[in-house]
């Protein structure tokens, strides 16, 4: 395979997205057995479990999702990584949806610190259609599901792939911040670290390197990637595996001391808006952001993963949705024992 090329044009426009973006800019271990099982009266997820109850439901979520992907294109890739986050703590149960009680000392999931930095307009979005959703079919459709849905939708709204939601989950009845912490990859969790814990979830090493693909969209604050600009594993250098010109790119966006808590660069460096093969491309011309991301690469049990995928954009679709549709499946509750159908997704069932 040849070496990526990227155009004087492209990474022109990736210098100037890297210096200028902000917040502000963006709103314009052994397998854990019980993640990977369904949890209540052992049914299958269904692609038409609705089909009766609540037939359009996805025409509904559809219309919430398009009309935020056209007004705020960030919801896209923070939806994302919200259904990411939900399905690798406790289940794919929409408990990372949960606010915490005012006054509470336990937290919910999600004001872990690992949660912290979504995009409100993930949020605003998964309100509006749930509210949508209430409207027509009232108490039937989960938030769980609502979530699901949404992410496969600004996947395919950013120019992925479109693959069928299986439905049928319930919203989870626990959100606990201290449940997080252990469950969601680490920009700095080395490849040995992120293949126990993909493990743990019933995933193998080619959803790791699927899933780690909607990085192909989003950005990442500059405190995720600080250490591998100025001080690689305690050298006091740069990490030598990051291209020269990303690293003189991010070192004036991005300071080793006094910098914008506000400053994000984009995962894919060379078309962070379309969802694409060009993260993989990236990877291989030292210009992965993340250190787990470049990890993926330099590691001889990912990296011929990733040149695979690097290959053919359709390969990646298909990888890709297919990872989604096995991380969809992790941890499912069913039935009032296991779950609830919440109202309002912010809020549990009132007992």
């Amino acid at each position: 395979m040849s070496k990526p090329f990227i155009s004087s044009s492209s990474f022109f426009l990736c210098l100037l997205i890297i210096v200028t973006i902000s917040i502000a800019a963006e709103c314009s271990k052994k397998p854990n057995k019980d993640a990977k099982a369904t949890t209540g009266g052992g049914h299958e997820l269904k692609v038409d479990y609705y089909s009766k109850s609540c037939p359009k439901v996805e025409n509904l979520i559809s219309s919430v999702t398009t009309e935020m992907f056209n007004t705020a294109p960030i919801t896209a890739p923070s939806t994302i990584r919200l259904f990411f986050h939900d399905c690798f703590v406790d289940g794919c149960d929409a408990s990372v949806l949960i606010t915490s009680k005012p006054g509470s000392g336990d937290l919910a999931e999600l004001d872990a610190q690992v949660n912290k930095n979504f995009a409100n307009e993930a949020f605003v979005s998964i309100q509006k259609a749930k509210t949508l959703v209430e409207s027509k079919c009232p108490g039937v459709v989960s938030c769980a599901d609502i979530l699901a849905i949404s992410a496969r939708n600004f996947v395919n709204l950013t120019g992925g792939p479109h693959y069928e939601v299986k439905k049928g989950r319930w919203d989870g009845k626990i959100s606990m911040a201290t449940r997080a912490t252990s469950n969601i990859p680490r920009p700095n969790n080395t490849v040995d670290e992120l293949i126990n814990l993909f493990g743990s979830k019933g995933l193998g090493l080619e959803d790791l390197v699927a899933l780690s693909g909607a990085h192909t969209i989003g950005f990442a604050h500059c405190k995720s990637f600080l250490h591998r600009l100025y001080d690689h594993q305690g050298t006091n250098k740069p990490d030598p595996s990051i291209d020269p010109r990303l690293l003189k790119a991010l070192r004036t966006s991005c300071p080793r001391s006094g910098g914008s808590n506000n400053v994000v660069a984009p995962f894919d460096v060379t078309t962070p808006f379309t969802f694409d093969y060009e993260y993989y491309r990236n990877l291989e011309a030292k210009l992965g952001i993340l250190p787990t991301d470049q990890a993926l690469f330099t590691d001889p049990r990912t990296r011929p993963i990733v040149m695979e995928l690097g290959r053919d954009n359709k390969k990646f679709h298909k990888a890709f949705a297919k990872a989604m549709e096995k991380m969809g499946s992790i941890g499912v509750k069913r039935g009032k024992k296991h779950g609830e159908k919440r109202k309002d997704c912010s809020q549990h069932v009132i007992r």
